[in-house]
Parts: structure tokens; sequence; C-alpha cells
């Protein structure tokens, strides 16, 4: 059985397995293993020096943080002094990084260590993992098929076992999609619950920096470090900090109302459907009431999220002109990117904002206010994450077969809701995530729901 998170931590605090330990053989795994997954784009060269002196803190008896010893990876959007945030993309990809993102400075503050930075998806445009001016990651679940995107590299790794907990961001599901496809856990936190500032910016309205690990437990140490409110940053929830773990004890789902759509069936593989069927059966059998709920334009949102994400992008991206952070990004970047760029410079033109990005805006009110009439009736939904199985990296989707990914997950972006992955099962050795959505700021709630499956593991 693999070693579980908080089990290696109590290790590292009790000197059973020191920091140097951990992070060294993770290392070497990384040398042995990463060359083949291209999951990392970048190793950080400080890594043992910072392992040693969280080692020299637990042997004077000082306190320890969340994540003492702990190897973290890093998504390559996300600023960390010293490293490489290149987005994956040839755009930036001299560009290091002169300060540590918040997420990156609580993360410190609690004795992690930041092992590396993962591949992605070129500026998160993705859902795939495919897209990297570095390279394609491959799955350690389903060898020779797409991890999922645009966190491929984070899931990848986690998958893997390469690092103990990574960090993603999940604009319309990048969180979400790998964490289905490579069969760990992962959780996009309510938008505004954890600081972006440092976050390479894919749509400022949608993006959200999340956990990606083994287990749920993973998640959740995660989550009590980076959540809480920043001075730095005016968008965010009054919220100072958060706290779950001694919630999440008890493994009793009685009484919790859990929503289950037609629509999810109407959108997906009926493979994947008769999975996700028997983890919804297995909450049912943890006490949990099953309760049918609408969502009848659960599919416009997809449409909308790639109008809004377009333009968000395309504003985004201007400062990208090649003069102060290496070239200019429409003469480097890839298909995807550049699509978005042109789609985004088009709507945003005077004469199609109300025929394409006001149309989208609306639509994205009506989804949110679908999803709130749900959690009226329900505490947390429950289905499928992505309505397809993984293709095998190199296979020729069209544009929209590869957005066709995302119909399941962007509903939760658009909402601003918060929304977690575990693994449900598997087809033909293939990983199939269960989705369980909360609603703002119901974080317990997924946690609560997710822990209780894995418990029945």
């Amino acid at each position: 059985m693999v070693q579980g998170t908080l089990e290696k931590l109590a290790e590292i605090r009790r000197g059973d397995l020191s920091a140097v330990e951990n992070v060294s053989s993770l290392l070497e795994k990384i040398k042995k293993l990463d060359r083949k997954i291209n999951s990392f784009i970048e190793i950080n060269p400080n890594a043992l020096t910072e392992a040693e002196a969280v080692d020299r803190k637990i042997k004077k008896g000082e306190r320890a943080g969340k994540l003492a010893g702990l190897a973290i990876g890093i998504k390559s959007n996300i600023n960390v002094a010293g490293l490489r945030a290149t987005c994956a993309s040839r755009t930036l990809q001299d560009y290091v990084s002169p300060y540590d993102a918040e997420v990156i400075r609580r993360i410190r503050g609690e004795d992690g260590i930041i092992i590396g930075m993962n591949n992605m998806d070129e500026f998160a445009c993705g859902s795939s993992g495919e897209s990297s001016a570095f390279g394609p990651t491959d799955n350690p679940a389903a060898p020779g098929h797409i991890p999922g995107g645009s966190s491929s590299g984070s899931a990848a790794a986690i998958a893997a076992g390469l690092c103990d907990i990574c960090l993603g961001s999940d604009t319309g599901g990048s969180i979400r999609n790998p964490a289905s496809h490579c069969g760990i856990v992962g959780l996009k936190p309510t938008y505004g619950l954890v600081p972006r500032q440092g976050l390479i910016d894919l749509g400022m309205s949608l993006d959200q920096i999340g956990p990606l690990s083994a287990d749920v437990s993973g998640t959740v140490v995660m989550l009590e470090t980076i959540a809480g409110r920043s001075d730095n940053e005016c968008i965010m929830l009054n919220v100072d900090k958060v706290s779950y773990s001694e919630k999440l004890q008890n493994d009793d789902l009685k009484g919790l109302r859990v929503g289950v759509s037609e629509k999810f069936a109407e959108l997906t593989d009926p493979a994947i459907i008769k999975v996700i069927d028997r983890g919804i059966e297995k909450l049912r059998e943890l006490g949990a009431e099953i309760v049918a709920i609408d969502l009848p334009n659960l599919e416009r949102g997809l449409y909308a999220y790639y109008l809004i994400v377009s333009v968000e992008f395309f504003s985004g991206t201007r400062k990208f002109d090649g003069r102060k952070y290496g070239k200019k990004i429409e003469e480097v970047c890839g298909e995807e990117v550049l699509r978005r760029i042109m789609r985004g410079r088009y709507i945003s033109q005077k004469e199609y904002r109300g025929k394409f990005y006001q149309r989208a805006l609306q639509v994205r009110t009506l989804i949110k206010r679908e999803l709130m009439a749900a959690f009226e009736k329900v505490d947390v939904i429950a289905g499928p994450t992505v309505p397809k199985l993984p293709h095998r990296i190199g296979s020729k989707l069209t544009p929209m077969e590869m957005y066709a990914y995302d119909y399941l997950t962007v509903p939760a972006n658009l909402a601003g809701i918060c929304a977690g992955v575990i693994k449900a099962g598997e087809i033909s050795g293939i990983p199939v995530g269960l989705q369980i959505q909360g609603r703002v700021l119901g974080e317990l709630e997924v946690l609560k729901v997710m822990k209780a499956l894995e418990a029945t593991e």
C-alpha cells in the first residue's frame, strides 16, 4: 500500500524520515522516470538545501510546519523566485521569476520544499497536456494516453509518485480534468478563496489555484496552507483561513443530500456513466440521500466559457509584446494559444462585443442561477468529470473535439463554486474520476464526500 500524506508527515516530524531523505529519493525517482513522463520543466537546484533547513528545525525541537519536508511540484504558470515560470511557452522560456507568488510564500512558511516546476499546456490553453513547447506529458496511469490538461505535469507527477503534492490552476477544469485521467485527487477551490497573486492569468475571472495529490489528506493539508485572504489582492472572499482536518474524521454521510442530473448522461460516454453510477451508489450506501436535480442549460456553458476566456486571455497577453518578457507571444506561440488570441481580439472589437461577449456573460449568469437553485435542494452535486476517455497522445482532434473535454467542468468556474475529483474506477485500465461540486465555500462537504469514498477503496 502506498504511504499516505499524513503518515509521511508524521514520520518526518518524528525524525524517522528526514526531509533530505524524502527529497533525495524523489529527485532520484524523477531522474529515473521523468525522461519518459516529462512532467517537470525544471528542478529546483536548492531543494536539498531547503530540506536540510527543515531537518535542522525539527532537530532543534522547533515547530514544524503543516508541510514539513514534503516535496511540492508547482505548475509552470506560478511564480517561484529563482525558477522559470515559462507557462510551457517559448514566449517565457527564459523568464526567471523575481518573486514568490503568495501561495508559494505560504508553502515555504509551512516548511514545504519546492522540488520543481511542472509541465503544462502552453499558457494553460489545452485539455490534453500535448501543447507544451517542451513536449507532451505522458499519463503514468495509462501510458500512451494524454494525462489531461492544462495541469498535465502536476497530475502526472503525482500519479507517478514523483512528488508529494502539486499545485495546479483551474480555469475551466485544468485541475479536475487531469486528476480524473490520472486517477488522483484534485480540487478547484471556490473563486476568491486562494490568492491568485503571482499566477500568470489565463482568464482572471475564472482562474483558481488548487492542489493535486495522491490522497484526500494531501489535498486538505495543502488547501489549509494556501487558502485565506491576502492583503495584496482585492478580489478575495472574507475568509482568513480554513480548517477541515478535524471535521473529516467521520466517514458517515447520513443526511447529506447529493444531487444528480440526467444532463450528465446526455453528454457523457455510457461506459463512463456506468462507473459514475457505481460511485453514486456507494454514496447511497454510506447514508447519503440521492436527489434528482435539473440543469437544463449545462452544455451552453462550454460555448460561453470559450468566448469569455478568449477575451480575458487576449487582454492578459498584451503585455507579452517582446519588450520585457522575452519574445512576442504571437510570433512564437502554438496553434491553440494563437487561436484564442485571435478569437479574443475579434470578439473584443466594439461591433462584436454585444453579439458575442455580452451574450456569453448572460449565459454565465444563467448557469450560475441554475447551480444556485440546485444547491437549495442539495449539499453537493455528483457526476462525471470528463465526458470521454483520454485519447492517445498524438491523435488528431479538431478544436471542438478538444474543447468537448470541458463540458462538465466549466460550469463550476463560470459559477465560482468549488469542485473536487476522486477516482471512481477504471475502464480498460484507464482511470475515471467522480466530480463532486459544492456551493460557494462548500469545500468541507466536497472533501467529506471524497474522504468517505476514499475510505471504501
